[in-house]
């Protein structure tokens, strides 16, 4: 994953001298698609994780939209369990999490003289999160662990964009769960 960031990183050096974005009409931000990785922290599982992101904006109002979201991540962790017929020690599970739901996004590029290269926003993600649990042969305890029943989703966003060109953009979203890099590719 790290080579996919340096990656990333360099193409927005390189394409800091391309043209971007035509200004000439009112710009509208609907119709991208956004595709993104980046690492998840939950202080359940103890450590960051990558994740993958998918949404597709569409135009509500003047800078506001609205996309339609799934993301993924999974991690290994383990449980201590024990009973009279079992002995105590750590048991090892994959959860694996599916948020999907709405994001709502209201961009600051007027607000901000942003300019022809860049969009600045400010988001909340609303939805339900996914958990499946998959435990290793013989374990028989409790198989709800700490955060692993599917529930309400809620995350804040804070991010930019950079336009490569008129169609393309690098993207990056930093969240209170799950932070990405990517494209945005407009439609």
């Amino acid at each position: 994953m790290k080579s996919i960031f340096l990656s990333l990183f360099f193409l927005m050096i390189f394409a800091s001298t391309l043209s971007a974005q035509d200004i000439s009409s009112p710009e509208t931000f609907g119709r991208t698609l956004n595709l993104g990785v980046g690492l998840g922290y939950y202080g359940y599982a103890g450590h960051p994780m990558p994740a993958f992101h998918a949404d597709y904006e569409i135009d509500v109002t003047k800078n506001f939209t609205l996309a339609p979201f799934v993301t993924y991540y999974a991690y290994d962790s383990y449980y201590y369990w024990g009973d009279q017929n079992n002995t105590y020690r750590n048991y090892d599970y994959r959860q694996t999490v599916i948020p999907t739901g709405v994001k709502g996004t209201y961009y600051f590029d007027r607000l901000l003289n942003a300019g022809s290269h860049w969009d600045f926003y400010l988001a909340g993600s609303l939805g339900f999160a996914i958990r499946i649990n998959q435990w290793e042969d013989g374990y028989q305890g409790e198989n709800n662990i700490q955060g692993s029943s599917s529930g309400p989703y809620f995350d804040g966003h804070i991010g930019s964009e950079y336009h490569l060109t008129k169609r393309l953009g690098l993207v990056l979203d930093i969240s209170t769960g799950i932070s990405t890099f990517g494209l945005a590719v407009h439609l």
